[in-house]
């Protein structure tokens, strides 16, 4: 609970993010899979965002989620990344340096501080094989695949 706010569910939705990017910079795309407190996949993204770089994927794949979460309302959510250098740059241990990363970062943490029952936690990419599907999806054929569920 957060002062006079109450969230309407104990259970967390699970929220799994996941960017990928050819070449590096090159065709990226992001893999969003949002799902509900009692198990259901209530919506998966996977679309192309352009010529980006792996990172930026990353934050790309975080601010679709973090918009999406901004819908579904006040409810607790457990966001799910196998980016160390999102979620250690997200924590403040690491520094922000790349331009376009810090613009993506401020637009993540501006996001984040609306929606506060947000946890972000750091995954193995065993454990995101599904997202990363969605993102590879993407970035290889160059187009949005889903965007509905």
């Amino acid at each position: 609970m957060n002062g006079n706010r109450q969230v309407e569910t104990v259970n967390p939705y699970l929220v799994q993010i996941d960017g990928s990017s050819r070449c590096n910079p090159g065709p990226a795309g992001i893999g969003v899979r949002i799902i509900s407190p009692n198990g259901k996949v209530v919506k998966e993204i996977s679309r192309f965002i352009g010529k980006r770089t792996n990172n930026q994927a990353e934050y790309e794949a975080l601010i679709t989620a973090l918009n999406e979460i901004r819908l579904i309302g006040r409810h607790h959510f457990v966001i799910h990344t196998d980016s160390e250098l999102l979620y250690n740059q997200l924590q403040g241990r690491y520094k922000v340096s790349n331009q376009e990363l810090k613009e993506l970062h401020s637009k993540a943490k501006k996001l984040l501080a609306t929606v506060p029952y947000v946890t972000i936690t750091l995954i193995s990419r065993n454990d995101n094989r599904s997202t990363d599907r969605l993102a590879k999806a993407a970035s290889r054929t160059g187009q949005k695949i889903i965007d509905e569920k």
